[in-house]
């Protein structure tokens, strides 16, 4: 065995009753993830982490592996990826199965691609790298941003103030889509965004960020115009 795609999943959502398996043009949103890993061929396991027995039937069904149902601990609202993760690989490391690289995986990303999880496999092996992620550039200068003190705007950077946007330099977010991690890194530094981290650059239709209604609606215009173009 090398390589797991782990997909958390747990069942309380509070904003978005039921996000992980919400409807999402037709099918559950997770089947978007757990096709794409599958697709392509990068995995020998590709397994879902749940604590809810209903997301677990979904994900069998759309080909994921649910060896076990999450621990409590790692299923409340505190719960972190990297605690999930360890949890995953405490459990093969005890069936004597071991894995060279992790790609942890959201289940609210229909935009991953199986493309796109080849090139970043491709960058993370090649230029020897310890994590890779997609990430997009900020839509508008962070440089120039504004914080709210007392009821009065300041700018958080003055210096700033007079700086043409095109002359800033650009500054890019995390998509929130998947990790790929070197499994010996992780183990030593416990988090998805290590020292010698790279990333991979995707466009701001290639992706969303899912935590209301609206967003929702957004994420299926763009996943729409993409498969127009």
């Amino acid at each position: 065995m090398t390589r797991i795609a782990i997909i958390p999943a747990r069942g309380g959502s509070k904003r978005i009753p039921k996000k992980n398996i919400k409807s999402f043009l037709g099918k559950p949103i997770i089947a978007y993830t757990i096709e794409a890993a599958l697709q392509s061929q990068l995995f020998d396991k590709v397994i879902v982490s749940t604590d809810n027995e209903e997301i677990a039937i979904i994900a069998r069904f759309y080909g994921a592996e649910v060896p076990v149902l999450r621990s409590n601990k790692n299923s409340d609202d505190h719960a972190v990826l990297a605690d999930v993760i360890l949890e995953v690989l405490l459990f093969y490391k005890n069936k004597k199965i071991t894995f060279d690289k992790i790609c942890c995986l959201l289940p609210t990303a229909p935009f991953v691609t199986y493309k796109s999880l080849k090139t970043s496999y491709n960058k993370l092996k090649n230029e020897k790298l310890d994590a890779v992620f997609p990430v997009l550039e900020f839509s508008f200068p962070i440089q120039r941003s504004f914080e709210v003190l007392e009821n009065k705007i300041h700018m958080v950077w003055e210096e700033y103030m007079n700086s043409r946007s095109q002359d800033l330099a650009k500054r890019y977010h995390d998509a929130g889509q998947y990790y790929w991690l070197k499994t010996t890194s992780f183990l030593e530094e416990k988090k998805l965004f290590m020292k010698n981290s790279g990333a991979i650059i995707i466009s701001e239709l290639e992706a969303q960020d899912i935590d209301t209604e609206t967003d929702w609606k957004l994420a299926e215009l763009k996943y729409k115009l993409l498969q127009d173009e």
